[in-house]
């Protein structure tokens, strides 16, 4: 069994990938739970003067919490299409639950005893809040941060299946052809990113406020580095003075070598730019103006119910 040499084997020649895939599952990583924070800390907050509105909100988060991540997927794309729009938006809801639920149970912990103290200081609702409540509140907030993220980390290897790229693409490819390397190959990584982002994060709970401000300042002006990752390639194509072509395949047709790398050995066509799609996905993808080439079975009645145009070999 030569499996790790085999493993180590294959970072070494798809190392160019694999950088990339890895930079497009953080950036995927860091919008969501991004949002996530922005949307879930207030509507957590406004709970905390709201109790009514607790049962219902945190239970909606929860129901969100059981919907299978293919299905949230499915369900989103006729709304968003495909690409890293619904993935960001699947992820976002997923990362909810902890979030809300971690900001009120951190807020309903602050002792009473404090708050009065507080009160009977002169402090405001505002001062209350910024000097006394979220201080206290935080690493119960920060806890649910950092679930959110694993969740994230994890769900973010299914947005391969909806072109949104991620060390997904490697895991899917390895699936269909029944090559365990391939799967280790995004596994792993996307395991060590998950143990990576939850190590940060808990040493971020531990800074002090002045401390935490910068290392904040300091992560969003890493945003427009991410952003690049991601989009950067897309951007680079369309401003080429070639008319680029958008592909998107099925993870079996991209690893297969008489698929894809034999044809574009053929045919010379360098590299295509192309995303990895659930093969259910293609035909409607294509149809709607999405991506401009797929693969598929030319006996599939799709073809001719959404009249595309098969190219021979």
């Amino acid at each position: 069994m030569h499996l790790l040499p085999d493993l180590f084997t294959f970072w070494h020649e798809q190392a160019g990938k694999l950088g990339h895939q890895t930079l497009q599952h953080i950036a995927l990583t860091a919008a969501a739970l991004g949002l996530g924070v922005a949307v879930g800390v207030p509507l957590g907050l406004w709970l905390t003067r709201r109790p009514r509105w607790q049962g219902v909100v945190l239970g909606a988060a929860g129901v969100l919490q059981t919907v299978p991540s293919i299905a949230l997927l499915g369900f989103l794309i006729p709304f968003m299409g495909i690409g890293a729009r619904p993935a960001i938006v699947a992820l976002l809801l997923y990362s909810l639950l902890p979030i809300i639920r971690n900001t009120v149970a951190g807020i309903q912990g602050v002792p009473p005893a404090v708050v009065e103290a507080a009160r009977g200081l002169g402090f405001t609702n505002g001062q209350l809040f910024r000097q006394v409540e979220l201080p206290l509140a935080l690493p119960v907030i920060m806890a649910g941060i950092r679930t959110a993220t694993v969740i994230n980390v994890g769900v973010a290897t299914l947005a391969a299946y909806v072109a949104a790229g991620g060390l997904g693409e490697f895991i899917f490819e390895g699936i269909s052809l029944n090559n365990p390397v391939m799967i280790l190959a995004g596994a792993l990584p996307s395991a060590a990113l998950a143990l990576a982002f939850d190590a940060g994060l808990g040493a971020l709970a531990k800074l002090s406020a002045r401390r935490l401000r910068a290392v904040g300042l300091g992560l969003l002006a890493a945003l427009p580095l991410l952003a690049a990752g991601y989009w950067g390639p897309q951007l680079l194509g369309a401003r080429s003075g070639r008319p680029a072509l958008q592909a998107a395949f099925s993870p079996e047709f991209i690893g297969r070598a008489d698929c894809l790398p034999g044809l574009s050995r053929t045919y010379g066509l360098g590299k295509l730019p192309h995303g990895v799609l659930a093969p259910a996905l293609v035909y409607e993808a294509l149809r709607d103006g999405r991506v401009d080439v797929i693969d598929g079975y030319s006996t599939d009645g799709r073809i001719r119910a959404y009249g595309l145009r098969v190219l021979r070999d």
